[in-house]
């Protein structure tokens, strides 16, 4: 691209130098409002195109950690139908308008038959805080079970069942009404696959009997269960998969205590595990409220609970109307129309699949001649690598981490870290990533755990 084309993308509040937009920020945004690789120098972006980030100097940077830029940053589809719809009408859902329930009807027919009534939000925070809200209607009780290392939003009523948060909390007291259950990974949680020599034992049950033994607790003192949350694939707790029958199990158990079933679609929905549309398919249930945001707008501020009628009409008892004043705006819910066609038409539920295979097998590829590796896992577009000091020990290596991280970043290629030790890299790109782009991925990340191996040769 030439100058003059790259000036023109640049609006009046981007000509400023990043040192004067780092001075003004550090003068009016809260310090504890943090940015990426602050410790290595924060990224000023200004535009986005596909998988790619352009920093202040029209440099890209492959991006492999948005999820968020769902379908590809600024897809022109997606661009398109939010302007041609900010041209006629932005205005609140409190009007009648088609897009609201063509859109409701169409999202519809990817969920089972039973989830068929949607309420529209602006994020993932306030999906997860309403279908609290919903779930307490529909028990009459407060109780929550969550797992550890759990995100589900910064509310102040999703930190509450968010351990990633509040455990970092300085003087933070967990709330009587949360119970938290262990984190079910089956590399370095409780139960290890390493460390059960019986092949036939279930894991997944194993930490299901976990949230059960919650429940007989709760039993025990009188408490009532109003709902079990989790995400269908844990992201902050470490990037990985659920064991399997996990869910099968824990919906049992919490069904039985006459509790309601959430699964947190928030970062792993509309097709981002490859073999499924939702990760919860993963585990064959059937959820009661299923929350999504973050992807359902390509990033524009769109979220969505979906649940039964039954809870429904629970919530509409409680006699107090539900009113949000811009969820399901026009403007939103063209734009995550405008998503769903992309997703369609350019097959990219079968392309996460397709990419993530390869990308998990190109991983385990240097996993076996990279002892740094202790584990790889995911599935589709979403996959983390464990980086250990010591592959029987399984100690984290937080510090290897966040040399690959910061490495990654100079050769223009946006990686992080999650886990409660910030040891495990993290990949859940925009679905339009490719094969080039895992090789290239795959040929710094071996060529960096080099450099940790041979420190002296670099």
């Amino acid at each position: 691209m030439n100058s003059a084309a790259s000036n023109e993308l640049k609006s009046p509040l981007e000509k400023i130098s990043k040192e004067e937009t780092l001075r003004l920020r550090d003068i009016h945004i809260g310090k504890n409002c943090t940015v990426f690789f602050k410790s290595s120098g924060a990224l000023k972006i200004v535009r986005g195109e596909k998988q790619y980030l352009f920093d202040e100097n029209n440099v890209p940077f492959l991006d492999c950690i948005n999820n968020v830029a769902h379908v590809g940053h600024c897809h022109p589809h997606v661009v398109d139908a939010g302007h041609r719809q900010m041209q006629l009408l932005s205005t609140n859902s409190r009007y009648l308008h088609d897009n609201l329930v063509l859109y409701a009807q169409r999202l519809q027919r990817y969920f089972p038959p039973q989830l068929s009534v949607v309420y529209f939000l602006n994020s993932g925070s306030e999906a997860n805080d309403l279908a609290m809200r919903l779930a307490k209607a529909k028990t009459g009780n407060k109780d929550v079970i969550c797992v550890q290392g759990a995100y589900h939003g910064h509310l102040q009523s999703t930190v509450s069942i968010s351990p990633y948060k509040f455990n970092r909390i300085k003087g933070y007291k967990q709330k009587k009404s949360v119970h938290v259950a262990p984190l079910p990974c089956s590399y370095r949680g409780k139960y290890q696959r390493s460390q059960i020599k019986d092949e036939s034992v279930d894991i997944g049950k194993l930490y299901a009997d976990e949230v059960g033994a919650i429940i007989e607790n709760l039993r025990s003192n009188q408490r009532g269960l109003a709902c079990f949350i989790c995400e269908s694939l844990v992201s902050c707790g470490g990037q990985f998969p659920l064991p399997q029958n996990y869910l099968k199990y824990v919906y049992q158990y919490v069904r039985e205590a006459g509790g309601v079933c959430i699964a947190d679609e928030v970062q792993t929905g509309f097709g981002r595990v490859g073999s499924e549309f939702w990760a919860f398919r993963l585990q064959d249930v059937v959820p009661d409220i299923v929350t999504i945001g973050k992807p359902i707008g390509n990033g524009h501020p769109i979220a969505c609970v979906v649940t039964t009628q039954e809870i429904a009409r629970a919530f509409e008892a409680q006699g107090a109307e539900y009113f949000n004043t811009y969820g399901g705006n026009p403007v939103s819910v063209a734009i995550a129309n405008a998503v769903l066609d992309v997703i369609e038409n350019e097959n990219l539920q079968q392309h996460a699949l397709d990419v993530g295979q390869y990308l998990i097998e190109e991983l385990c590829k240097i996993q076996r001649r990279r002892p740094l590796i202790g584990d790889v896992r995911g599935t589709g577009l979403f996959v983390g690598i464990d980086l250990v000091k010591n592959r029987v020990t399984k100690e984290p290596a937080s510090d290897e981490a966040l040399y690959v991280s910061r490495r990654f970043k100079e050769e223009h290629c946006l990686v992080s870290t999650e886990g409660e030790w910030n040891n495990v890299l993290k990949l859940k790109p925009p679905m339009v990533f490719t094969k080039a782009n895992v090789d290239t991925i795959c040929e710094l990340l071996d060529k960096f755990l080099e450099e940790l191996t041979h420190p002296n040769e670099v």
